[in-house]
């Protein structure tokens, strides 16, 4: 079955309004009165000859990123090597009320150009696929949308095409690390439609979200559950290799997610709860229409189909640790876990979690240091399939990674990192020696992302 893991950590996207870095890695804003240089810039193109500020006096803001990431599998998985993967972001911004006095209106639209080659089909044929740039080569449409605030801004719809990831299942110390789970999880990436609609994918729909207090936000959405409109083991991306399917044909996805931001003694914390519902139809894992299991030599091949589809999550962010002689200096605690029913889903459980650490050496206040660990399930259903076809069941495939995000300049991030997988694909047979499965693998390299 064809699955698009290979998603795009949203802390990877450039931030809507700054033209600049992720918003993890954004340094303080510069004064428009303070003088720059190519070292202190916030972008390497700097002000284009007056452009960025022409265009900002008519609340028109342009932002070009591009992230490189070089990764190389050490030892086992499928075989040695390396290859190089990238992804060249543009987005267009307009403050419609700067642009046409339309106040709280804001429409935007952002294209991808990837390019490259992927390290984990060929290399690893893992789940928890190593870079989060991964995706088919192509320039493609990402999102256009329009939002339109009210009430004094605390609540706001936003309609149009929307890759879900950037807004939903977020976690602001997982969005660190470079390997795929890490940004839009497992679980979401194998059991929906083409990975849903989340990098490089997008879908039709609206999003409501309202602050009923201050420390609570409260996001929910409806969107075309099926971005490519094929069927379920159809490649998502190949369907519509341009962005501009605009399917409407196919399933409904419901997602919301209530959002509480608190202080543990005096530290910062954003606690998640949110769930997903699919109207969709998803094949069964084990048993086909007549009644055999899809391995067995007469099955008709034919999948029972069942009518819907849900997950719920939670997700946790906290401080947990500041120094007092270097304020910027923290340690940070993160945490995302998931489930979904066994039935219809090749992975019915997913968790990631970690540490990270904020100016972690001496004078490097703009880095980040952090390690992470993943784990997917392989759900009972589909491991029963693996038993009636003489193989060995496929359980859980681990994850570790760390990582070390340096700010060399305000435009220039480059990112050491490591990751270690157990038991690749959850327990799979290696194609060259299907007597024994996949070894444990070892993948290093490094992320570049630079803001033009």
């Amino acid at each position: 079955m064809a699955l698009r893991r290979n998603l795009l950590p949203a802390a990877t996207i450039v931030s809507a309004f700054s033209g600049g870095l992720p918003a993890t890695a954004q340094t303080a804003p510069q004064s428009s009165s303070a003088p720059t240089n190519l070292w202190t810039r916030s972008n390497l193109l700097g002000d284009v000859g007056g452009l960025r500020t022409i265009l900002g006096n008519y609340g028109i803001t342009l932002g070009l990123t591009d992230s490189e990431n070089l990764l190389g599998n050490l030892t086992g998985g499928v075989k040695q090597g390396s290859t190089m993967q990238g992804v060249t972001t543009a987005t267009l911004d307009v403050d419609l009320g700067k642009a046409v006095g339309l106040q709280g209106g804001a429409f935007h639209a952002s294209a991808l150009q990837i390019h490259g080659q992927p390290l984990s089909p060929a290399y690893l044929d893992d789940l928890q696929t190593a870079n989060g740039n991964e995706a088919e080569n192509t320039t493609r449409l990402w999102e256009l949308w329009y939002d339109q605030q009210f009430f004094k801004n605390s609540f706001d719809v936003k309609i149009g095409q929307q890759s879900i990831d950037n807004e939903f299942l977020i976690s602001t110390g997982s969005s660190l690390f470079v390997n795929t789970a890490a940004g839009w999880p497992l679980l979401p990436s194998s059991d929906l439609y083409g990975g849903g609609p989340a990098y490089p994918l997008s879908s039709l729909g609206v999003r409501l979200r309202g602050t009923p207090a201050n420390n609570v936000t409260v996001l929910a959405g409806v969107f075309d559950d099926n971005p490519g409109g094929g069927a379920f083991e159809d490649d998502a991306q190949k369907l519509d290799v341009s962005g501009t399917r605009f399917n409407l044909n196919t399933g409904a996805l419901f997602i919301a997610e209530v959002q509480y931001a608190t202080k543990l003694r005096g530290l910062p914390g954003t606690y998640k709860l949110g769930g997903w519902y699919d109207t969709g139809f998803f094949p069964d894992q084990l048993l086909g229409t007549d009644g055999l299991p899809l391995s067995a030599p007469d099955s008709n091949g034919n999948p029972i189909m069942h009518k819907g589809n849900y997950s719920l999550y939670g997700v946790v962010d906290q401080t947990v640790w500041q120094s007092a002689a270097d304020t910027s200096r923290t340690l940070n605690v993160f945490a995302r876990i998931m489930g979904a029913p066994t039935n219809q889903n090749l992975i019915n459980f997913a968790f990631n979690g970690g540490v990270t650490v904020t100016a972690p050496l001496p004078g490097r206040d703009n880095d980040q240091a952090g390690i992470d660990f993943g784990l997917g399930q392989v759900s009972s259903r589909a491991a029963s399939l693996d038993r009636a076809a003489g193989m060995p069941p496929r359980g859980t495939e681990e994850l570790i990674e760390l990582t070390y995000q340096a700010q060399i300049t305000p435009w220039l991030q480059v990112q050491p990192d490591v990751q270690y997988i157990v038991n690749p694909g959850a327990g799979i047979p290696n194609p060259d020696n299907p007597a024994e499965n996949l070894h444990n693998e070892l993948v290093a390299g490094v992320r570049t992302v630079i803001a033009f």
